[in-house]
């Protein structure tokens, strides 16, 4: 049934790398059924500091990656404002930090207002997009400076959900193509205060959602399972 084509909903851990979950479901399935080679690959890549949905498609299924991905997506995270970084993320260390004294329940509350609808964003230079044939993240970690070109994306959704200085908690549902670590830094700059992506997880891509999802140990269970 996997090499005929099925859509797997896997929750990544924390750390994965989107690559490491495809690879490891496709070598899964080629143990299991003894196939010797089996189409497997994901809609839509996941950071490694992020956990949640990624859909997975086997077999001829892979043909639907391109229409998945264009699907509407909805994330959670936390913002940590006072304090930037290179990556917009945890992925390297903070570089700057700021004065929050200034802000208030409002001033965040009312900042998200500002993202709403169709806007231009400029992806994190710590980013898998290619320029010139090499990806971004090699030019940032060689010290090289890189002109980048703003994207057009769409943000239907974007609410605080709790703050607790200098944390504060959203929920973002968007388009193809956002980047909710450059939407993390452009929503410290607004507030003026700097600020970073702490923690993401994506809940939905689509009707697809993240609590009918299984991890990969217990997709290997329930593989074993079937024999």
């Amino acid at each position: 049934m996997y090499k005929d084509g099925q859509i797997l909903l896997i929750d990544k851990p924390l750390e994965w790398t989107s690559f490491q979950v495809v690879n490891k479901l496709r070598w899964l399935i080629r143990k299991q059924f003894a196939i010797k080679k089996i189409k497997v690959g994901h809609a839509g890549t996941l950071d490694p500091l992020a956990s949640g949905l990624l859909i997975i498609c086997t077999g001829k299924f892979t043909k639907r990656i391109q229409e998945l991905m264009g699907q509407t997506k909805e994330y959670t995270g936390t913002i940590t404002l006072g304090a930037t970084t290179p990556s917009y993320d945890l992925e390297t260390a903070i570089d700057q930090t700021y004065d929050t004294s200034h802000l208030t329940e409002t001033l965040i509350q009312s900042a998200t207002q500002q993202f709403i609808g169709t806007i231009s964003q400029y992806p994190p230079v710590f980013s898998a997009l290619k320029k010139d044939g090499k990806r971004l993240y090699e030019y940032a970690r060689q010290g090289e400076a890189v002109t980048i070109t703003p994207r057009e994306i769409t943000i239907d959704t974007f609410e605080i959900t709790r703050i607790a200085l200098p944390e504060v908690d959203f929920r973002v549902v968007c388009g193809k193509g956002t980047y909710i670590r450059s939407l993390a830094h452009d929503f410290g700059k607004v507030l003026e205060c700097g600020g970073h992506l702490s923690a993401l997880r994506r809940t939905k891509i689509g009707e697809f959602e993240v609590s009918n999802a299984m991890t990969p140990a217990e997709f290997e269970t329930q593989l074993k399972a079937s024999k």
